[in-house]
């Protein structure tokens, strides 16, 4: 590996690229309403829109990690980036849904290379276990803190240019990306490895995207469709078979006698664990400022700044702590600080003082920055650094289908639970408008929009009402959920070297 003259100008670069991906993952949102009316895009089209981006890139991580390893971490990162900024260019003046869901595929490979890209570089360039670990925080808290600009600066463009603004930002980032990824950062690779086994790329791949598909879409129509059933099937039999491949090939594409080591297995766990609850309270925020309390996208997006702000903190803050709890305490820590910001989300009603509900957020932010740091930083360290890239490719996985199981199981648990409790007000029992209305709480307050004042007033208070009991439910299971995880990661965490050093884990702590 080349000599790093300066790993600090490295880390910028890296946490640059991954603050953008961050941000690109919440922009979409804010501009689909008027993209989708200016493009004439259906409603199938418009979920693809939205998805592709998320299916190419979650499928691609192993592979694109293993690659890096191969060819060099660096020239795949600034490949990823020229890719990055041409995609979003077409992206940007797309003049047709199809050409747009092209671009945005693209996007999402792109962002495939550069993931795993950013974390396996700072694995090589900081190979003193304290800077690691600080780098690696810093790393997260970037992270944390694209998922909650993302929001604003959607809002603020939107509010001043055109749907393609939101992703024009993206070129002239990542062209500091591409020049200053030339300067600074060195080259590194995995100088034994093999042959790319393209059976295995092929079976991570569909089996990847095939959860992820069946996820994303239980929490739209519920499980009991034949896509969603046959989607997950597939999926689950594709990953057992290369699970059963990798064990097997000499070079695999995931070394998975990794996973019997208690801190990369609980760390990947856990760290999937986390971005459930994370992707549940911006579900449940976006909805919730925005549909009961009346709430502009703007506003809502700078109302939960501080809790994605409070990550970056949180994943500052982690390495001092290691020493004091050790990782598995700043871990369990992290997770418990944010099953009691969920608590306190069970008292949500549909007034608000904004400054009661702050210190819930910045609670709940700072302990995911320090779980999500701490957690990394093992998976990396316990892997081998010529295998960095695909330890970070699972890393990166483990977040995507964190999320979408997220999404998918309290989606689901909200919905139910509004539709279990709605109760409809006099006359729209057993009609049309009253069947739309206990689709969803947007569903409602569009139906109350053709109503008479009186009966439209009645029925958006019932579908809040009914929502703020889903939100109650929601946040009961996952502070729940994040108090066994935090038990889990107490104990699966013990024994783990406040400072993992530069090898790999001994067997001692397998």
């Amino acid at each position: 590996m080349t000599s790093v003259k300066n790993p600090w100008a490295c880390l910028a670069i890296a946490c640059l690229a991954t603050l953008l991906l961050s941000l690109d993952l919440t922009v979409l949102h804010l501009a689909l309403p008027s993209l989708a009316a200016d493009l004439g895009a259906g409603a199938t089209q418009v979920l693809w829109i939205g998805d592709i981006y998320g299916f190419a890139l979650a499928g691609l991580l192993v592979t694109m990690g293993n690659l890096g390893d191969r060819v060099g971490r660096k020239r795949l990162l600034l490949i990823g980036a020229a890719a990055f900024g041409a995609a979003s260019v077409v992206t940007a003046y797309a003049p047709t849904p199809e050409l747009l869901i092209a671009a945005r595929g693209l996007l999402g490979v792109a962002g495939a290379t550069i993931m795993p890209s950013t974390l396996s570089i700072i694995r090589n360039v900081f190979t003193e276990p304290g800077e690691r670990t600080a780098a690696i925080g810093i790393w997260s808290g970037m992270s944390a803190a694209g998922f909650a600009i993302g929001p604003v600066v959607g809002g603020l463009l939107l509010d001043h240019f055109w749907w393609g603004s939101v992703f024009l930002i993206n070129v002239p980032i990542m062209a500091v990306v591409l020049v200053g990824g030339w300067l600074v950062l060195p080259e590194s690779r995995n100088p034994h490895a093999g042959r790319l086994d393209l059976l295995s790329v092929g079976l991570s791949f569909a089996g990847i995207v095939g959860a992820v598909y069946a996820l994303k879409e239980a929490a739209n129509k519920g499980v009991d469709h034949a896509d969603v059933l046959v989607a997950g099937a597939g999926g689950i039999v594709l990953l057992g078979w290369f699970w059963w491949r990798q064990r097997r090939l000499a070079e695999p594409l995931i070394d998975v006698r990794l996973f019997a080591r208690r801190a990369f297995s609980a760390s990947i766990l856990t760290n999937l664990l986390a971005i459930f609850a994370m992707s549940a309270m911006m579900l449940m925020f976006a909805w919730y400022l925005q549909l009961v309390l009346g709430w502009s996208p703007l506003m809502a997006g700078l109302a939960q700044l501080p809790g994605g702000l409070s990550g970056a903190v949180g994943g500052v803050l982690a390495a001092r702590l290691i020493p004091l709890l050790g990782r598995n305490g700043v871990v369990a820590l992290g997770l418990a600080m944010n099953a009691g910001s969920f608590l306190y989300y069970t008292t949500l009603g549909t007034e608000l003082n904004y400054l009661t509900l702050l210190p819930a957020m910045i609670l709940g932010g700072v302990g995911v920055g320090f779980a999500f740091t701490v957690n990394n930083d093992n998976v990396l360290a316990t892997a081998p650094r010529q295998r960095a890239g695909a330890a970070a490719a699972v890393s990166e996985t483990a977040f995507e289908l964190g999320g979408a199981l997220g999404i998918a199981v309290l989606g689901t648990v909200l919905t139910s639970a509004y539709r279990s409790n709605l109760e409809l007000p006099a006359g729209l029992t057993g009609g049309v408008a009253g069947g739309a209305a206990q689709e969803s709480l947007a569903s409602a307050i569009a139906v109350a929009q053709g109503l008479p004042a009186g009966q439209a007033a009645d029925l958006v208070r019932a579908a809040q009402t009914a929502f703020l009991d889903g939100v109650h439910l929601a946040s009961y299971v996952t502070a729940g959920l994040l108090a066994l995880v935090a038990l889990l990661a107490l104990v699966g965490l013990r024994g783990v070297p406040k400072v993992i050093p530069e090898e790999v884990l001994t067997a001692a702590h397998s």
